[in-house]
């Protein structure tokens, strides 16, 4: 006899531990990625990626490459041009090639398009297109790219005669330089984050598939954003946008790296028209490497003063930033160097000030929330690096240094130097936990015995205070598109329910997260709950997934519209027990009358006397749904310690 062993734990209803609801599907390989969608009549497109990092186009011969079996066209950045589709938005109001026309200005950019009937024959005919390139000097580090007479980049823009992109100041640079001055110690360090690139497990790729009667355009695609793509579509390719349909199914990983459009995109979707039939792209993983948005790549010189006794003062900073050759940056509008303001890190300061300035090479174009928020990476290390070089300049120990000077719990709220608002913390306790917990002071006896016998021992530590939850929307905004989320919650006459939520799933495990919150605020099982994601003609309008904002913004609105959902359940319980509305008590999944706990309804009698033919007061319809959007009224900020240990 076969027998069931139960979890050790209950299955609850709201918070608590619950096995994920999507892995079920995973872990069988029953998954539903963009590569799994195969339509009927189908072709592939496949992209040629120019070899050279800055070289001007003379002549592309396609000839050969259309002659090929299977070959069903071959799209150039000149088939664009009457479309107007050769240069598309970038997110961060700049312009970006779809196909390049006058020249390549990175390695890997793209050049022309294969539609074939199938991927073999696609990728066969790239090897015969014939691209005569003038190769031009190159420039990879942007210090240089701002030195008189380097290579130009972006000759398309009308009179351009440099790389440089933007300045970009935070904070009080004459009270910076006074404190500066009157400071006992001042430490300086040059420090470069390089470039890193977030590598999801699945590539970036799409389907595009025009209906021929209505002409409506469904694509399916890796995005972590799809209504924000839906715009960006509706802008390019000046297509209706309610006749555009996208449609991110499983995503197999983003981190940031998912949020941008990318010419792939555009091109399947001008394959797809120009053919009439459903196009594929997938790139491959040295084309997601090459060419998709990276994260990092900032040279920073940082200061930091103090007193000879230790108290942190103010820090200075000075970065350039390498954007690329196309500034696709995925971040607030008014925030070009995304949140690194945040880099006076969790420390109270008497004055700081920082400048950015943003730089094209030749390099891909990109820079992403990679496992963080906008750039908050870059800035807590620019900080916690400059901590440790006062440290070593005062001969202090490094973690009692961050003790002295860290934000105290009276502090809070506490307003940064660089215009942020902390909302609350326990800075100290927390890193005391820390050394606690790894026995802080009994490593660092052994590293100075281990020197004394000429071993090496390494001690890291580090503070860190994030921003996340990006909004509210009247401050931020991509496109002019503001970071507010919607949700929408439908209860089904049997108590069944359906979220629909404006954020994408990337692997977080947001069908059992937000499954939980409705059950934790309408006593729903979890498992009686579907969250539906992805699909813009099912979901409410949002900006989607990143810079860690799914959970506290679309997470948040989930709770405002279950609340909806429970106080319209409140006046049809109170209809229903003939009580007035003021006078019912909740308990989770269920309203009683106040003194007399025997007499109520749960919430799925309640969801059936919604659709049923109670009699509800004026002015309130039946059913049992709601509708909200949630605009955050600031970001969240979590904070925490690190210890790091090395022989």
């Amino acid at each position: 006899m076969t027998t069931v062993e139960k979890p050790p734990y209950e299955r609850p209803i709201g918070y608590g531990r619950l096995l994920r609801k999507e892995d079920p599907r995973f872990i069988r390989g029953k998954g539903n990625y963009v590569d799994d969608i195969n339509l009927p009549g189908m072709l592939y497109g496949a992209i040629l990626r120019s070899p050279y990092a800055h070289a001007r186009i003379k002549s592309i011969d396609v000839s050969a490459a259309t002659s090929l079996p299977k070959v069903v066209a071959v799209i150039t950045g000149k088939d664009l041009e009457p479309l107007k589709l050769a240069w598309m938005p970038t997110l961060s109001q700049d312009t970006q090639a779809v196909l390049a026309t006058d020249k390549v200005r990175f390695q890997g950019q793209e050049v022309a398009y294969v539609v074939a009937e199938d991927r073999y024959a696609a990728r066969d005919a790239l090897e015969l297109i014939d691209v005569d390139y003038e190769i031009l000097p190159a420039v990879v580090d942007p210090r240089k790219a701002l030195e008189p007479g380097a290579p130009l980049i972006r000759d398309d823009k009308e009179g351009k005669t440099d790389n440089h992109i933007f300045d970009w100041e935070s904070g009080d640079s004459a009270a910076t330089d006074a404190v500066f001055a009157a400071a006992d110690v001042v430490v300086k360090q040059d420090m470069f984050y390089p470039r890193s690139h977030p590598a999801p497990m699945e590539t970036c790729g799409c389907v595009a598939q025009v209906d021929p009667i209505d002409g409506q355009l469904t694509l399916w695609a890796t995005t972590q954003a799809p209504h924000a793509h839906r715009t960006v579509y509706a802008l390019v390719a000046g297509l209706p946008e309610h006749k555009i349909r996208v449609i991110a199914p499983d995503i197999g990983g983003g981190f940031g790296n998912k949020v941008g459009v990318y010419p792939g995109y555009v091109c399947t979707i001008v394959a797809a028209l120009v053919t009439g039939k459903p196009v594929k792209w997938m790139e491959d993983r040295s084309e997601n490497l090459m060419s998709t948005s990276f994260a990092r790549d900032f040279h920073m010189h940082g200061e930091i003063a103090a007193t000879k006794e230790g108290k942190i003062l103010g820090v200075r900073v000075n970065v350039i930033a390498d954007h690329g050759a196309f500034n696709g940056t995925a971040q607030p509008s008014k925030y070009p160097a995304g949140f690194f303001h945040m880099f006076t890190g969790s420390y109270d300061l008497a004055a700081a000030h920082c400048k950015v300035t943003g730089v094209y090479t030749n390099k891909a174009p990109g820079g992403v929330a990679y496992a963080c928020s906008f750039r908050i990476t870059e800035s807590v290390y620019l900080v916690e690096r400059m901590v440790d070089c006062l440290a070593d300049e005062l001969g202090t120990d490094p973690a009692e240094l961050r003790l002295k000077n860290l934000i105290k719990p009276e502090q809070f709220p506490y307003t940064t130097k660089t215009g942020w608002e902390y909302d609350s913390g326990d800075y100290e306790v927390t890193l005391r936990k820390a050394l606690d917990k790894i026995g802080y002071s009994e490593l660092r006896k052994e590293q100075a015995e281990k020197r004394q016998r000429g071993e090496l021992m390494g001690i890291g530590v580090a503070f860190f205070t994030e921003a996340v939850g990006a909004g509210p929307r009247e401050h931020m905004d991509i496109l002019g598109l503001g970071m507010a989320d919607g949700a929408t919650l439908r209860i089904h006459p049997t108590g069944k329910a359906v979220l629909g939520v404006s954020c994408q799933s990337t692997g977080q495990g947001h069908e059992t997260t937000y499954a939980q919150i409705v059950g934790e605020e309408l006593g729903i099982p979890p498992e009686d709950i579907d969250v539906v994601n992805g699909d813009t003609d099912r979901t409410p309008f949002g900006l989607g997934t990143y810079g860690s904002r799914s959970t506290p913004v679309s997470g948040a609105a989930t709770a405002v519209v279950a609340r909806k959902v429970r106080e319209r359940a409140r006046i049809v319980a109170a209809a229903m027990l003939e009580a007035s509305a003021d006078d019912l008590e909740w308990e989770k999944g269920r309203f009683f009358v106040k003194g007399d706990p025997e007499r109520g309804k749960t919430i799925q009698e309640i969801a059936m006397g919604a659709h049923g033919s109670v009699h509800l007061p004026d002015g309130i319809e039946g059913g049992l749904d709601a509708e909200t959007v949630y605009n955050p009224p600031n970001l969240t900020y979590p904070f925490g310690a690190y210890i790091c240990v090395v022989d």
